[in-house]
């Protein structure tokens, strides 16, 4: 299958993420471009067994498109700490142990709190890695990366959002994650700058239409 034959009007997304699910959903669709998860195709989630973004992302990615026969994107990200040794990076959605009967992200940002509550160094980086395959043995990997740095908090804040965003605070914004309309988080955030440098990338190489400004 060659990149000319690829129909990017629909793709899969290597998630069941339903906050990630509808950010690419806004993302593409002024692309023509219909987002379908791999739940859809009863694709179960692949192993992510790797220290990186980048590998996890891929692995995942080729593992949706061999089982769906469709082109697929797949992102990994999360949150680095310096304080913490880059930690809870790769791990971050299952950084803290579960527990029957709460939220896995309230048990997360619960640990992270503590983790950082003798440290004056609060800083912390929000990190999506996305990879674009057109088929799963595709050699030439479409690869986008963003950074967002803020600040973690104590108190969380704001109710839109998923994952750390009520405890990521935006100085230059004056808010949280949490706290921006999905249209403003979509301008600033790392996935919306790995989106951005991804959608640029499929129209450089003719995937897609050339793009308009997408502010």
């Amino acid at each position: 299958m060659s990149s000319s034959q690829a129909n990017l009007s629909s793709l899969v997304v290597a998630s069941g993420n339903s906050g990630k699910l509808r950010e690419f959903d806004r993302l593409l669709k002024p692309l023509g471009i219909t987002v379908r998860s791999q739940g859809e195709f009863g694709v179960a989630p692949a192993a992510e067994p790797y220290d990186t973004f980048l590998e996890n992302a891929l692995v995942k990615a080729r593992h949706a498109s061999k089982l769906t026969g469709l082109p697929a994107l797949a992102d990994d990200s999360g949150i680095c700490v310096p304080a913490l040794s880059g930690a809870p990076g790769v791990r971050s959605a299952r950084y803290a142990e579960a527990v029957a009967g709460f939220a896995q992200d309230t048990l997360n940002n619960a640990k992270l709190v503590q983790a950082l509550e003798l440290l004056d160094d609060r800083r912390a980086f929000y990190v999506a890695v996305l990879v674009l395959v057109l088929h799963h043995e595709d050699p030439l990997l479409i690869v986008a990366q963003g950074l967002w740095s803020g600040q973690v908090v104590a108190e969380p804040r704001g109710a839109n959002g998923f994952g750390y965003d009520s405890h990521f605070w935006l100085p230059e914004l004056n808010a949280t994650a949490a706290e921006l309309e999905p249209s403003q988080k979509n301008q600033v955030s790392h996935r919306g700058q790995a989106m951005r440098s991804l959608m640029q990338q499929l129209a450089d190489r003719g995937l897609v239409g050339q793009l308009t400004n997408q502010d």
